[in-house]
């Protein structure tokens, strides 16, 4: 099927949506299990414990369990504060938060402590950006209140929707910033796969929406699913790479296959650099990355760092390049935004 189509479906009884744009698996989310840590996005009401020297920030008392919160400046032991989980913990470890709230919505973002309206570059007709700015600036309640990011969603939606969606999410902020009374509490869940779908593959209209029991049948999404917890990536002209998580690191090896030359080792990893951000989004891999990649001559090294740097712009993944190791190997570095698939998932 041609077009941008989101498929709602849920497995092991939990939420799973997948985003396909002509036939080909773009995106997936599917919620984690019961027991895991809080998930991203997740508001709570927090106390802080001691400083953890060396790490630059204090261990906090959450409703499940311990966070770590980045920040010392300003910060007393016992306090309570409101704080919303910013990435994905491994497993046995404590998630990470911060004081910085984020209300995000389909078509706009309300920043608490950053007032202002800000819009998306990407938004670049004039009279679009003067009706969206007129708009939201209405909506706000004083000066020294939240800020509002525009979203580049915004120009696919009626103004009237963007409106109400403002309204909304300041109406959520008010509510829980007051909510700082008590130990700590969850005050706002994170949102389950579907709405996450929603809001962020919505707009623009996709070509068709595919929900209920089955629907990944629809599109062969299993077999895709199964070939992403597999190491293997195949690549052009014969090439692959394998991408193996450790307990340190994710790992990945980049191979051309029967030819050896140097200029099919540029081929190789010019096609990681257009894969790679996307395989890491899909495998749900973040943290530390490390490539090995294939031979090639050292010139063309930047050529290969341009095409990664362009690649993950177009991706969108909040990725750290870190450049050229010694030995030869790229590094690079990942926000855990995601729990791993193979966690997620089972065949």
């Amino acid at each position: 099927m041609k077009g941008r189509v989101i498929v709602l479906d849920r497995i092991n009884g939990r939420e799973a949506a997948a985003l396909v744009v002509d036939g080909q698996l773009v995106d997936i989310l599917i919620d984690a299990p019961e027991g895991y840590p809080l998930a991203p996005e997740s508001i709570v009401r927090g106390r802080l414990g001691q400083p953890m020297k060396g790490q630059g920030g204090f261990s906090v008392d959450l409703p499940s369990g311990k966070g770590f919160l980045r920040q010392t400046k300003g910060l007393t032991p016992g306090r309570t504060t409101l704080l919303q989980v910013s990435g994905c913990a491994e497993r046995g470890k404590a998630p990470p938060v911060a004081l910085r709230r984020l209300h995000k919505g389909r078509t706009v973002i309300v920043t608490p402590g950053a007032p202002g309206v800000n819009l998306s570059r990407a938004i670049k007709d004039p009279e679009t950006r003067q009706k969206l700015q007129a708009a939201v600036e209405a909506c706000l309640p004083a000066e020294d209140g939240p800020g509002i990011i525009v979203r580049s969603a915004a120009v696919h939606a009626e103004l009237d929707d963007a409106v109400e969606e403002v309204r909304m999410l300041l109406e959520e902020n008010a509510r829980i910033g007051a909510d700082t009374d008590g130990g700590p509490e969850l005050l706002l869940d994170a949102p389950g796969s579907h709405h996450i779908a929603w809001r962020e593959w919505s707009l623009p209209v996709p070509d068709d929406v595919i929900e209920g029991e089955g629907a990944f049948d629809s599109f062969d999404l299993y077999s895709a699913l199964s070939d992403l917890t597999q190491p293997r990536i195949g690549l052009k002209q014969g090439a692959h790479a394998f991408v193996e998580p450790t307990r340190a690191l994710v790992a990945v090896d980049v191979n051309t296959g029967a030819d050896r030359s140097l200029s099919a080792g540029l081929s190789a990893n010019l096609a990681l650099a257009e894969a790679l951000p996307g395989q890491l989004r899909l495998r749900g891999l973040g943290g530390q990355i490390v490539l090995d990649m294939a031979p090639m001559a050292k010139k063309e090294r930047r050529r290969v760092e341009d095409a990664l740097r362009h690649a993950v712009r177009r991706d969108g993944s909040d990725i750290v390049l870190a450049g050229w190791t010694p030995l030869g190997h790229f590094e690079l570095q990942r926000k855990r935004d995601r729990w791993p698939l193979t966690e997620l998932w089972t065949q």
